[in-house]
Protein backbone atom coordinates (compact mmCIF):
# COMPACT_ATOMS: atom_id res chain seq x y z
CA UNK A 1 0.00 0.00 0.00
CA UNK A 2 1.34 3.83 -0.69
CA UNK A 3 1.76 5.47 2.43
CA UNK A 4 1.30 9.30 3.19
CA UNK A 5 3.26 11.02 5.60
CA UNK A 6 2.97 14.74 6.39
CA UNK A 7 5.48 17.04 7.84
CA UNK A 8 6.49 20.80 7.70
CA UNK A 9 3.77 21.93 4.68
CA UNK A 10 5.44 18.83 2.66
CA UNK A 11 3.27 15.41 1.70
CA UNK A 12 5.46 12.19 1.00
CA UNK A 13 3.35 9.48 -0.78
CA UNK A 14 6.04 6.57 -0.17
CA UNK A 15 5.82 2.73 -1.42
CA UNK A 16 8.95 0.45 -2.01
CA UNK A 17 10.44 0.31 -5.18
CA UNK A 18 7.31 2.58 -6.73
CA UNK A 19 7.88 3.40 -10.63
CA UNK A 20 6.62 7.28 -11.56
CA UNK A 21 5.73 9.13 -14.32
CA UNK A 22 5.49 13.26 -13.52
CA UNK A 23 4.68 16.17 -15.83
CA UNK A 24 6.67 18.29 -13.26
CA UNK A 25 9.50 20.71 -13.95
CA UNK A 26 11.72 17.96 -14.29
CA UNK A 27 8.74 15.43 -15.54
CA UNK A 28 9.06 11.89 -16.99
CA UNK A 29 9.68 8.41 -15.70
CA UNK A 30 11.48 7.75 -12.53
CA UNK A 31 12.44 5.32 -10.16
CA UNK A 32 11.84 6.19 -6.49
CA UNK A 33 10.41 4.99 -3.16
CA UNK A 34 8.89 8.56 -2.48
CA UNK A 35 7.28 11.60 -4.00
CA UNK A 36 6.34 14.40 -2.87
CA UNK A 37 3.45 16.75 -2.55
CA UNK A 38 5.01 20.50 -1.52
CA UNK A 39 3.49 24.33 -0.03
CA UNK A 40 5.16 27.15 -1.44
CA UNK A 41 4.99 30.23 0.04
CA UNK A 42 2.66 33.37 -1.01
CA UNK A 43 4.67 35.23 -3.73
CA UNK A 44 6.73 32.11 -4.63
CA UNK A 45 9.45 33.16 -7.11
CA UNK A 46 12.25 30.83 -7.54
CA UNK A 47 13.49 29.88 -10.09
CA UNK A 48 16.05 27.23 -9.29
CA UNK A 49 13.23 24.18 -8.46
CA UNK A 50 15.60 21.66 -8.23
CA UNK A 51 17.53 22.99 -5.50
CA UNK A 52 14.87 24.58 -4.13
CA UNK A 53 13.33 21.26 -3.71
CA UNK A 54 16.63 19.86 -1.78
CA UNK A 55 16.62 21.97 0.42
CA UNK A 56 12.73 21.64 1.50
CA UNK A 57 12.71 17.85 1.54
CA UNK A 58 16.32 17.89 3.44
CA UNK A 59 15.48 19.95 6.02
CA UNK A 60 12.12 18.40 6.79
CA UNK A 61 14.38 15.11 6.80
CA UNK A 62 12.66 13.09 3.37
CA UNK A 63 15.24 11.91 0.44
CA UNK A 64 14.79 13.56 -2.58
CA UNK A 65 12.29 12.17 -5.41
CA UNK A 66 10.16 13.73 -7.61
CA UNK A 67 7.89 16.49 -6.21
CA UNK A 68 5.05 18.30 -7.28
CA UNK A 69 5.00 22.28 -5.81
CA UNK A 70 1.52 24.11 -5.15
CA UNK A 71 0.54 27.01 -3.20
CA UNK A 72 -2.34 24.96 -1.32
CA UNK A 73 -1.55 24.77 2.23
CA UNK A 74 -1.12 20.37 3.57
CA UNK A 75 -4.05 21.46 5.96
CA UNK A 76 -6.27 20.82 2.59
CA UNK A 77 -5.02 17.92 1.00
CA UNK A 78 -7.15 15.05 0.76
CA UNK A 79 -6.63 11.03 0.15
CA UNK A 80 -9.14 8.62 -1.86
CA UNK A 81 -8.51 4.67 -1.83
CA UNK A 82 -10.79 2.34 -4.36
CA UNK A 83 -8.95 -1.46 -4.75
CA UNK A 84 -5.42 -1.16 -5.61
CA UNK A 85 -5.27 2.58 -5.74
CA UNK A 86 -4.51 5.09 -3.58
CA UNK A 87 -4.81 8.91 -4.70
CA UNK A 88 -3.58 12.12 -3.32
CA UNK A 89 -4.99 15.57 -4.01
CA UNK A 90 -4.63 19.49 -3.27
CA UNK A 91 -6.50 21.81 -4.95
CA UNK A 92 -6.78 25.74 -5.17
CA UNK A 93 -8.31 27.78 -7.88
CA UNK A 94 -7.56 31.11 -8.29
CA UNK A 95 -5.46 30.36 -11.33
CA UNK A 96 -8.74 28.42 -12.99
CA UNK A 97 -7.92 28.09 -17.12
CA UNK A 98 -11.49 28.52 -18.73
CA UNK A 99 -11.74 26.62 -22.16
CA UNK A 100 -15.00 28.14 -24.16
CA UNK A 101 -16.99 25.24 -25.92
CA UNK A 102 -19.01 28.43 -28.44
CA UNK A 103 -17.72 30.68 -30.68
CA UNK A 104 -17.57 33.15 -28.59
CA UNK A 105 -14.09 34.55 -28.14
CA UNK A 106 -14.99 36.84 -24.95
CA UNK A 107 -13.51 40.21 -24.40
CA UNK A 108 -12.65 39.51 -20.74
CA UNK A 109 -8.84 40.64 -19.80
CA UNK A 110 -7.55 38.48 -17.74
CA UNK A 111 -6.96 39.26 -13.71
CA UNK A 112 -3.70 39.79 -12.57
CA UNK A 113 -1.67 40.11 -9.66
CA UNK A 114 -2.05 44.19 -9.49
CA UNK A 115 -5.99 43.31 -9.45
CA UNK A 116 -6.29 41.12 -6.06
CA UNK A 117 -4.88 42.33 -3.02
CA UNK A 118 -5.23 39.02 -1.50
CA UNK A 119 -3.04 36.53 -3.34
CA UNK A 120 -4.90 32.82 -3.09
CA UNK A 121 -2.98 29.73 -3.78
CA UNK A 122 -3.66 27.81 -6.82
CA UNK A 123 -3.13 24.37 -8.08
CA UNK A 124 -4.91 21.07 -8.38
CA UNK A 125 -1.74 18.63 -7.87
CA UNK A 126 -3.06 14.73 -7.82
CA UNK A 127 -0.38 12.03 -7.15
CA UNK A 128 -1.68 8.43 -7.79
CA UNK A 129 -0.01 5.30 -6.98
CA UNK A 130 -1.54 1.61 -7.89
CA UNK A 131 -0.31 -1.41 -6.30
CA UNK A 132 -0.08 -2.98 -9.72
CA UNK A 133 3.03 -3.74 -12.16
CA UNK A 134 2.55 -0.98 -15.38
CA UNK A 135 5.13 -0.84 -18.31
CA UNK A 136 5.85 2.55 -19.53
CA UNK A 137 2.72 2.71 -21.92
CA UNK A 138 -0.02 1.68 -19.26
CA UNK A 139 1.54 4.52 -16.94
CA UNK A 140 1.36 6.90 -19.80
CA UNK A 141 -2.88 5.58 -20.07
CA UNK A 142 -3.12 6.11 -16.48
CA UNK A 143 -1.95 9.76 -16.52
CA UNK A 144 -4.19 10.72 -19.03
CA UNK A 145 -6.95 9.04 -16.72
CA UNK A 146 -6.36 10.36 -13.86
CA UNK A 147 -5.79 14.03 -15.48
CA UNK A 148 -9.37 13.65 -17.39
CA UNK A 149 -10.79 12.58 -14.10
CA UNK A 150 -9.37 15.83 -12.35
CA UNK A 151 -11.03 17.98 -15.09
CA UNK A 152 -14.62 16.10 -15.03
CA UNK A 153 -14.62 16.74 -11.37
CA UNK A 154 -13.25 21.07 -11.71
CA UNK A 155 -15.89 21.06 -14.66
CA UNK A 156 -18.47 19.84 -12.63
CA UNK A 157 -17.42 21.59 -9.54
CA UNK A 158 -16.00 25.11 -10.90
CA UNK A 159 -16.90 24.83 -14.60
CA UNK A 160 -13.00 24.86 -16.16
CA UNK A 161 -11.02 21.67 -16.61
CA UNK A 162 -8.27 22.95 -14.69
CA UNK A 163 -5.73 25.80 -13.74
CA UNK A 164 -2.72 27.51 -15.20
CA UNK A 165 -0.50 25.49 -13.02
CA UNK A 166 -2.05 21.66 -12.66
CA UNK A 167 0.82 18.64 -12.09
CA UNK A 168 0.17 15.17 -11.71
CA UNK A 169 2.58 12.13 -10.70
CA UNK A 170 1.35 8.48 -11.33
CA UNK A 171 3.21 5.43 -10.59
CA UNK A 172 3.37 1.58 -9.92
CA UNK A 173 4.89 -0.85 -8.24
CA UNK A 174 7.19 -3.31 -10.91
CA UNK A 175 7.27 -6.11 -8.26
CA UNK A 176 3.47 -6.34 -7.83
CA UNK A 177 0.69 -8.57 -9.46
CA UNK A 178 0.54 -6.71 -13.30
CA UNK A 179 -1.73 -4.88 -14.59
CA UNK A 180 -1.36 -4.55 -18.92
CA UNK A 181 -3.47 -1.66 -19.18
CA UNK A 182 -5.05 1.46 -17.55
CA UNK A 183 -7.95 3.02 -19.27
CA UNK A 184 -11.24 3.85 -17.49
CA UNK A 185 -12.92 0.11 -18.21
CA UNK A 186 -9.97 -1.48 -16.12
CA UNK A 187 -9.99 -2.63 -12.33
CA UNK A 188 -7.05 0.14 -11.93
CA UNK A 189 -8.62 3.07 -14.38
CA UNK A 190 -12.40 2.82 -13.13
CA UNK A 191 -10.27 3.06 -9.60
CA UNK A 192 -8.30 5.88 -10.24
CA UNK A 193 -11.13 7.65 -11.70
CA UNK A 194 -13.17 7.65 -8.55
CA UNK A 195 -10.39 7.89 -6.52
CA UNK A 196 -8.92 11.10 -8.41
CA UNK A 197 -12.91 12.43 -8.22
CA UNK A 198 -13.07 11.89 -4.36
CA UNK A 199 -10.06 13.12 -3.31
CA UNK A 200 -10.01 16.70 -5.21
CA UNK A 201 -13.77 16.99 -4.35
CA UNK A 202 -12.64 16.93 -0.79
CA UNK A 203 -9.56 18.76 -0.76
CA UNK A 204 -12.35 21.82 -2.14
CA UNK A 205 -14.56 20.92 0.21
CA UNK A 206 -11.67 21.60 2.93
CA UNK A 207 -10.58 24.61 1.15
CA UNK A 208 -13.85 26.09 0.21
CA UNK A 209 -17.21 26.97 1.05
CA UNK A 210 -19.69 25.75 -2.05
CA UNK A 211 -20.37 29.35 -2.12
CA UNK A 212 -16.85 30.57 -2.12
CA UNK A 213 -15.17 28.23 -4.88
CA UNK A 214 -13.94 31.29 -7.32
CA UNK A 215 -15.23 31.42 -11.03
CA UNK A 216 -12.61 32.62 -13.79
CA UNK A 217 -13.93 36.35 -14.09
CA UNK A 218 -13.45 36.41 -9.65
CA UNK A 219 -10.50 34.74 -9.39
CA UNK A 220 -6.68 36.61 -9.36
CA UNK A 221 -5.56 34.81 -11.89
CA UNK A 222 -7.96 33.13 -14.49
CA UNK A 223 -7.07 32.99 -18.09
CA UNK A 224 -10.19 32.12 -20.95
CA UNK A 225 -8.54 30.33 -23.96
CA UNK A 226 -9.79 32.22 -26.76
CA UNK A 227 -8.02 31.48 -30.08
CA UNK A 228 -9.93 30.79 -33.12
CA UNK A 229 -7.73 27.85 -35.24
CA UNK A 230 -8.08 26.72 -38.99
CA UNK A 231 -9.71 23.65 -38.97
CA UNK A 232 -9.18 21.06 -41.94
CA UNK A 233 -9.86 17.76 -43.30
CA UNK A 234 -6.97 15.62 -43.56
Amino acid sequence: MFETTVRERICQVRREGARWLSTAWDGGYRESDAVYNVTVPTGFDRTDLDAYREERLVDAGFPVGPTLLTGVDMAHARCARSGPVTALATAGLSNPAALPMDERTGDREPATANDAPDWRPGTVNVLVGVDRAVDDGALATLLATAVEAKAATLLDAAGVPGTTSDAAIVGGVPSAERAPFAGSATEVGAAARACVRDAVRASLDARYDEADVPTVEEAAHGVVTDRQTDVVQP
